[in-house]
């Protein structure tokens, strides 16, 4: 028994520096230690602590509930097995023939693959595609390319040859692409054509990045105010954006853009550089000189808490139907708005 005595307080006992260690914490503590926690356990209380979280600062107004509800299914979807991805994309199906197949793309997912990309498009088409004709079908192929921000109709082609025609078709600009948009301000005039060759551009400034902007062939005579012709920039692209004013206020403005040309954030530069109009909650072309989220005035805050669902139009800004980018009015002005 001596034996077994000595064993077990020679098993036990802590070293000298351990043992006023634990004194002391013990001393200031004031209380026992408290019995270890599983980490299932400890995740599960980090779960339902972010949770309670998210309920005290649900928002109240219902524009920036939608919002929310957009990004939520955005991380979601960035989270989940490419199988719900591929069903989440053929509900939203919009047409399919024997030659194509085109869907309704999701806010916030991207069409390509990249640095902290889960899941794209590309990724799921193989299995989109067994899931509309069977395990035998072939993958289904890309004929053109929406930004992850933006929502709205894209088409697919089902075999190689269908997607190079279409491809070509898109090339040749002879596919015609309008989209709805909502900009702070009212150009003039409400209606026109945008013909800006677009560069890019380092901004500098103590967030030195790069950016996308307009490259004028003309400006205008500080003497007589007349238009003079500027040497090209040789790294200027060619940049042409028709756009029309559906509705206004004294704030802002719901715009139709169709781009004639296809240039890097072509739409984006053309209205706030080139209307002088930046879309609303665009961060990165509402500022030149720095990276910082977009001012909107009380206007502008006012006009978009009146603004909600109210059976395919909108108040505060009419229109007089739903954008064809949504069988759901309340769902495109409120992405429209993100």
């Amino acid at each position: 028994m001596a034996v077994l005595g000595y064993f077990r307080l020679y098993l036990w006992r802590p070293v000298p520096a351990l043992s006023q260690g634990f004194r002391a914490f013990s001393a200031s503590s004031g209380a026992k230690a408290a019995p270890a926690i599983r980490a299932a356990e400890l995740a599960e209380k980090l779960r339902a602590q972010k949770r309670e979280a998210e309920k005290k600062e649900e928002p109240k107004d219902p524009g920036l509930r939608r919002v929310r509800e957009l990004a939520q299914l955005s991380q979601q979807l960035q989270r989940v097995h490419p199988n719900v991805l591929a069903k989440a994309l053929k509900r939203g199906m919009l047409y399919q023939n024997e030659e194509i197949v085109v869907i309704d793309k999701p806010y916030g997912i991207p069409v390509h693959g990249g640095p902290g990309v889960q899941h794209c498009i590309t990724d799921v088409l193989p299995i989109l595609a067994k899931m509309l004709d069977g395990m035998k079908a072939e993958p289904l192929h890309l004929c053109h390319r929406l930004d992850k921000e933006t929502t709205g109709v894209m088409v697919l082609a089902r075999d190689p040859d269908t997607a190079h025609r279409i491809q070509g078709l898109f090339k040749m600009r002879q596919v015609e692409k309008k989209y709805w948009t909502i900009i702070v301000g009212v150009p003039d005039p409400s209606e026109g054509l945008v013909d800006i060759p677009i560069v890019e551009k380092k901004v500098e400034s103590h967030q030195s990045h790069y950016k996308m902007t307009v490259a004028p062939n003309y400006r205008m005579s500080l003497k007589d105010g007349k238009m003079v012709k500027v040497r090209q920039n040789r790294d200027a692209h060619s940049a042409v954006t028709r756009y029309c004013v559906l509705s206004s206020s004294s704030s802002c403005s719901l715009l139709e853009l169709q781009p004639i040309t296809g240039v890097k954030h072509q739409l984006r530069v053309h209205v706030a550089y080139g209307l002088g109009c930046p879309i609303l909650g665009d961060h990165k072309y509402a500022h030149w000189s720095k990276l910082a989220p977009q001012v909107r005035d009380d206007v502008v805050r006012g006009r978009m808490r009146a603004a909600g669902p109210q059976k395919g139009n909108v108040k505060g800004l009419y229109v007089p139907s739903a954008p064809p980018c949504s069988r759901d009015g309340s769902i495109a002005w409120f992405e429209a708005c993100c």
